[in-house]
């Protein structure tokens, strides 16, 4: 209103406001630890999130105020039935880390190995329940009444976050996960996994080997240390296509704090909470996405899209071909290892999220890991290309896909489930059969009927006037075809048959004013 030229202050009152997507992670931050969780992982989900909202997100801090040396104390007693004195030679009271969900604590086993003790924060559990079921609350009712949440799959993604998250809180499954990917590169020694220590961990307590070395993201120290940046970007980067392409298990989140750099540059992974995993389906829809764009052919791409969602939503097979041409157009005569990465990945999620189409969640956290693994490589080395490193396992599995081996083992998958099929159709033919001899019912809500009453009495309306037109009509034809002795007479017959028909008409206008009026069942 201009009314603030004349208050003090003024040019604090006309600062810039912050932007909403600025005003959303303040929110998130403000509503806790589960809320910013939420946050952190929208700010993966380059397929539903505009980039101005995946920018903000991204600075995310999971940090919360340290438990007490008390509290600490006394669950790992609880955990592990003796004091930390007992169980370790040495143990740190001050945290090294305090995030939301658990505290790391700095310890010594008693055969000198040094170690760092998880311990999940008392009463977390419960908050995070009572915190999940309120957005997934929140999700279902949106899904019924905005239809963009249903195309999006909202309920779809609260129950993925909700699954992550509890995931995170039970460190057996965290140590589990430690050790299969301590297997995957037992053979490669330039990428090291922590030992964990089974006898001093529960779901609520995780001891694991402490790793130390430079966070990859520090880069004056790496150049300090004599370390080649670009031979740790190649290696961080082949690391991941054989998680990807060999492993079918991948880190889902290798952010800088999760990578150290050892003497000799070698990697070590840390932190393995949340994991992804590519089963032999997605396996096989990855495979025809990348036939698809190796072959330039935008039906296939775009046909390879609509597969691979996991949303169903009306969507526009021209506009959506039209798309996929000029996604194509901007990288046709180029091969794999002259592509960036990353805007391949966002012009294709742009694509996704314009038509309402939703990657599975697996799909989604892997594009996530491409991309924070170039953007990694690309500060340790600036002429850093993941894509030269990736064409060969993609050319592999793109080639994988459509070998015989693989049309064997698919087709006869097939026959399989058609024999089964055959089989077990019989009895559901005739299942089908006795409950129709006993009649069958149909449910339906009374908005799905609004459209079909309304047509209905738009055709009855006009039947009625019409048949009162046509009984007018017949009445003047007879009695026009009268004698003309008759004739002589017709002021009274007329006369009838016009009061008549005025009645019939009155009638039905009073009938329609009343239909109007009556809002119950029709």
């Amino acid at each position: 209103m201009g009314l603030e030229r004349w208050l003090p202050g003024q040019a604090m009152l006309s600062a810039k406001e912050p932007t909403t997507p600025v005003r959303l992670r303040l929110a998130l931050e403000e509503l806790g630890p589960t809320f910013i969780k939420l946050g952190q992982l929208l700010s993966t989900r380059s397929d539903i999130m505009p980039a101005a909202y995946l920018s903000e997100l991204s600075k995310l801090q999971d940090g919360a105020p340290p438990v007490s040396a008390a509290e600490i104390r006394s669950l790992i007693h609880q955990e592990l039935g003796a004091t930390p004195e007992q169980l370790f030679a040495s143990f740190d009271d001050k945290p090294l880390a305090s995030a939301s969900i658990g505290q790391a604590h700095a310890a010594t086993m008693t055969d000198g190995t040094e170690v760092v003790v998880k311990v999940r924060r008392p009463g977390i559990v419960s908050r995070i329940d009572e915190d999940l079921e309120i957005l997934q609350n929140l999700a279902a009712h949106a899904s019924r009444r905005w239809e963009a949440a249903a195309d999006y799959n909202v309920t779809g993604i609260a129950t993925e976050f909700a699954d992550t998250l509890r995931a995170e809180l039970d460190y057996l499954r965290e140590g589990r996960n430690a050790e299969r990917f301590a297997e995957n590169f037992a053979s490669i020694p330039d990428i090291y996994v922590p030992t964990i220590f089974w006898a001093t961990t529960t779901s609520r307590v995780l001891t694991m080997e402490r790793i130390r070395g430079i966070k990859v993201d520090q880069i004056a120290a790496l150049d300090s240390a004599g370390i080649d940046r670009g031979q740790v970007a190649a290696r961080a980067a082949r690391a991941a296509a054989k998680m990807i392409f060999e492993d079918g298990l991948f880190h889902a989140d290798p952010h800088p704090g999760n990578l150290f750099i050892q003497p000799g540059g070698r990697i070590a992974l840390i932190d393995f909470g949340m994991v992804g995993e590519i089963n032999e389906k997605l396996r096989g829809q990855l495979g025809t996405l990348l036939f698809a764009f190796t072959s330039n052919d935008p039906d296939k791409v775009s046909s390879a899209l609509r597969t691979i969602s996991v949303t169903r939503p009306a969507v526009d097979s021209d506009v959506l071909r039209r798309d996929a041409a000029r996604f194509i157009q901007l990288y046709e005569g180029h091969a794999l290892r002259e592509v960036e990465i990353a805007p391949l990945i966002t012009q294709m999620l742009a694509i996704l999220r314009n038509h309402h189409l939703q990657l599975p969640r697996e799909m989604a956290m892997l594009l996530k890991m491409v991309l924070m693994t170039e953007g990694m490589g690309v500060r340790l080395n600036p002429e850093f290309n993941l894509g030269e490193i990736l064409r060969p396992y993609a050319k592999a599995l793109a080639q994988d896909r459509f070998s015989p081996r693989n049309l064997a083992e698919r087709l006869g998958k097939a026959g399989w489930e058609a024999a089964e099929l055959g089989m077990i159709l019989p009895e559901k033919l005739r299942t089908l059969i006795e409950n129709m001899d006993g009649g069958v019912e149909v449910h339906l809500r009374a908005e799905e009927l609004e459209p079909l009453v309304g047509r209905v009495e738009r055709i009855g309306n006009r039947l009625v006037a019409g048949m009162i037109a046509a009984a007018f009509i017949r009445g003047i034809g007879e009695l026009t075809a009268a004698d003309r002795e008759r004739l002589r007479t017709w002021q009274n017959p007329l006369l009838g048959a016009g009061l008549g028909a005025a009645g019939s008409l009155g009638a039905y206008l009073a009938w329609t004013s009343r239909r109007k009026k009556y809002k119950g069942p029709r």
